[in-house]
């Protein structure tokens, strides 16, 4: 299997309406965003009075002196060609990649997941059947799935990690690709999401495949795409 990624584009706008815009709102007793003179550059933070993000569902602000008003959405994948091994009746091929994510100024992101099974075509062109609805890995049926969580059966994967921690960071895998030992595969579903801006999310995507004896032999190879998309 060969795992891709792509990034949505980001648009942001300040506070404003047809009467006003604020390009940074600041509340405190001091500090600065942009101290400056031919031979230094500085953000000053003093008696600051509130640190942090705050949100609800219809508005979201960040707190604090040394914010940027620039949004961000940065997507790291592990990507290239993984080895599923040799696809057998009688035993579940698995692999695990990872990517990470993380997002400011936005309302948060969707990670979309497209491709297509594992697939042969000599001699005879033949593609494993993807698992279209949550369902656990049974050698000797054709299967082919994904889920985002930490897997006993097999043992493959782990759950998502926030950094710094849960306090900063919010990314999720959504029904269907969050059930320990469940997989899914359906070309661009929803595979995890933030509600908000967040910290680092480190995801492990585990990957299945299973042959049944009717499956065709031959050398199977197929690709995913990772696709990060801001939300606002």
């Amino acid at each position: 299997m060969t795992l891709m990624v792509w990034a949505g584009p980001i648009a942001h706008a300040q506070s404003s309406s047809t009467n006003y815009k604020v390009e940074e709102s600041f509340f405190g007793t001091g500090g600065e965003l942009d101290a400056s003179s031919t031979n230094y550059r500085a953000k000053q933070s003093a008696g600051e009075t509130t640190v942090g993000n705050s949100a609800s569902a219809n508005y979201q602000f960040q707190g604090g002196f040394n914010t940027t008003d620039q949004p961000l959405l940065e997507v790291a994948v592990n990507g290239g060609t993984y080895d599923m091994g040799i696809l057998d009746y009688g035993s579940t091929g698995a692999v695990t990649a990872s990517f990470t994510v993380r997002n400011y100024l936005s309302s948060g992101y969707v990670v979309v997941l497209t491709g297509d099974p594992p697939s042969v075509s000599v001699p005879a062109v033949h593609t494993l059947a993807a698992m279209s609805s949550a369902a656990t890995s049974q050698p000797g049926t054709e299967q082919f799935g994904v889920n985002l969580v930490d897997n006993g059966n097999p043992d493959i994967g782990s759950n998502v990690a926030q950094v710094p921690n849960s306090t900063y960071s919010y990314g999720t895998p959504v029904t269907g690709y969050d059930t320990p030992n469940y997989f899914k595969f359906v070309n661009g579903d929803v595979i995890a999401m933030s509600p908000r801006s967040s910290g680092q999310t480190n995801y492990a995507l585990s990957i299945i495949a299973n042959t049944s004896r009717a499956t065709p032999a031959g050398q199977y190879g197929g690709h995913l795409n990772v696709q990060v998309v801001p939300t606002f």
